[in-house]
């Protein structure tokens, strides 16, 4: 479904009064059914609410889930129509020369674990109702979808898979990335050019591969779409610092362990809360328990198989509205500013990316070209830097792509400081690698929210440009793209376009104090200092040829 903005604020409930938007034009827009006031609605369940109001409670819900508020998982560009609406063009003169990807998987099946928990509630379901019948309990309440429910995913022996919603919405973001940089993915294809990295885990291969397809789209010559081959790189999950830093950082581990009873012990009030109103509500005797795997089943109906009055239809708006807070909650705590440790692990994908804007920058600017110009007194040393750089004029690496799980997306996004309760101050706190506080519990408005920040095929560009023709003070800057839309980094005095200089400066550098192998090592006892990362082998050869011979003996910056 899509729908413009207006219809968007318009008609969603959860949304605080903004400039934006405000509960009293939905207000306006649900008293033309039913002369109930909306603030009375939100507390009552969908199955209590009058016949000719739930076709609009259901539109309501239901746009709720595309916008991710029943579901946290929901891939962003289904709920919000047509992308860069809020676009920020690059001031005059300023060409994109280089684009970092860093994205999530498109929406997959539930896993093996979670497959596991749906058939339990569906044994659950039956003993409560049977309780109920000999206690000579009336199940008149009990929703008619509930009796001889069966889970739609009791047959499945495997799960996790990329299914073919997530397809597309791979193959579809990788046409409009083409879109978005017409220019800049100009190029044929060629792994130097456009480098593309998976995690092993299939769901991330698989949507790199959408997306490439997406991509490539019309540049080759497989099939009627004139589709293309491409190479999708892998490391080991053992090994995958850069994408699975998660997996591989075991003071992540145990930190993570210690926190998780901790996270449902935070839960657990919120549960009980709301497993009391359904009992009394249907008259069946819920639990916590209960309740967390209803809510589950919620999200799985509504992403995966577009049902909203049956699990969902059993919550009121302000129970969806506290039991989506949970799920922020859980991620804040175990994967995003919690603890510094969640996004200070993910540094060397950091550094990844800052070393492939170096790297642009160093192909833009053609700095072999004096070297070339000497070559009659270095013929043989420049014979080896030419057949080393093996760069074809004006070619380079355009883009570095990127795909991998919401483990990643969430502390590189902490790492760049995006969604921060306090803004500036916030960003303050965690360059001193404090903990922040957790989201602001409903009613209250929060920025944190895991729909927003990592939903399926959730990403973020970082889009490095050359403005060599302005009159600005830096040549190079970086935009971010979250979601396709830009937004402004606190780290860079809220600017959209960030001097690359100052990018570096101010939310790179602060990440630097620890490598990854001191921060995720156990009972360290004498950290060793922090390992600048390796320099690109073309980069190091030219650089020593430079010390060779450099008769303007111009100082070398250091990189990140």
């Amino acid at each position: 479904m899509s729908f413009p903005r207006s219809t968007m604020c318009a008609f969603n409930p959860f949304k605080e009064q903004s400039h934006a938007c405000s509960q009293g034009s939905y207000a306006t827009k649900i008293q033309g059914a039913n002369s109930l006031p909306a603030n009375q609605m939100r507390s009552l369940p969908f199955s209590s609410i009058p016949s000719q109001r739930k076709s609009l409670i259901s539109f309501s819900i239901l746009l709720q889930i595309e916008l991710g508020a029943l579901n946290k998982e929901k891939q962003y560009g289904a709920a919000k129509g047509g992308r860069h609406s809020n676009y920020v063009p690059a001031p005059d003169g300023c060409i994109p020369i280089h684009l970092n990807l860093v994205a999530r998987h498109g929406t997959r099946a539930p896993t093996k674990k979670r497959i596991k928990e749906l058939n339990n509630l569906e044994k659950q379901l039956e003993m409560l109702l049977s309780a109920a019948a000999r206690n000579g309990l009336s199940l008149h309440k009990v929703p008619s979808w509930l009796k001889g429910w069966k889970s739609p995913w009791r047959e499945k022996v495997n799960g996790g898979e990329l299914i073919p919603e997530g397809e597309q919405e791979l193959y579809d973001l990788g046409i409009r990335t083409r879109k978005l940089f017409p220019d800049l993915l100009s190029d044929d294809y060629h792994p130097d050019i456009y480098t593309i990295k998976a995690t092993q885990i299939p769901r991330a291969s698989a949507s790199a591969v959408a997306f490439g397809m997406g991509l490539f789209r019309g540049r080759g010559s497989l099939g009627l779409d004139r589709h293309r081959a491409f190479s999708v790189v892998s490391e080991s999950r053992a090994s995958d610092t850069m994408l699975r830093f998660f997996d591989c950082c075991q003071r992540y581990e145990d930190y993570r362990k210690n926190q998780e009873p901790e996270v449902e012990k935070r839960r657990e009030p919120v549960l009980d809360d709301i497993s009391k109103s359904l009992t009394e509500r249907y008259g069946l005797n819920f639990t916590w328990q209960h309740i967390s795997s209803l809510w589950f089943l919620c999200k799985q109906e509504a992403s995966l198989l577009d049902i909203t009055d049956q699990a969902c239809g059993m919550f009121s708006l302000s129970e969806v509205a506290l039991l989506e807070w949970t799920d922020d909650m859980e991620v804040f705590i175990l994967k995003g500013y919690g603890n510094s440790l969640n996004y200070r692990m993910g540094v060397p994908l950091l550094q990844d990316i800052v070393q492939s804007m170096e790297k642009a920058i160093t192909a833009k600017e053609g700095t072999h070209t004096h070297l070339k110009g000497q070559c009659w007194k270095l013929y043989l040393l420049c014979s080896i830097f030419l057949l080393a750089e093996k760069q074809v004029p004006g070619s380079y690496e355009k883009a570095r792509l990127r795909f991998a799980h919401a483990e990643t997306v969430l502390p590189f996004t902490c790492l760049l400081g995006l969604f921060l309760e306090e803004g500036h101050h916030g960003f303050k706190q965690i360059q001193r690698e404090q903990s922040l506080q957790l989201p602001p519990r409903p009613p209250a408005t929060r920025i944190w929210k895991g729909s927003d920040v990592a939903p399926f095929a959730g990403n973020n560009m970082l889009v490095l440009y050359s403005c060599p023709a302005t009159n600005l003070s830096d040549e190079y800057f970086v935009q971010v793209l979250h979601n396709e839309e830009p937004i402004a980094m606190p780290g860079c005095d809220g600017l959209n376009f960030c001097p690359f200089q100052m990018f570096k400066d101010k939310i790179v550098a602060p990440h630097l104090e620890h490598d990854f192998d001191t921060l995720c090592t156990v009972n360290v006892e004498e950290p060793t200092p922090p390992t600048p990362p390796p320099e690109p082998s073309k980069l190091s050869l030219f650089r020593w040829l430079f010390s060779l011979w450099n008769d303007d003996k111009q100082p070398r910056t250091d990189e990140l």
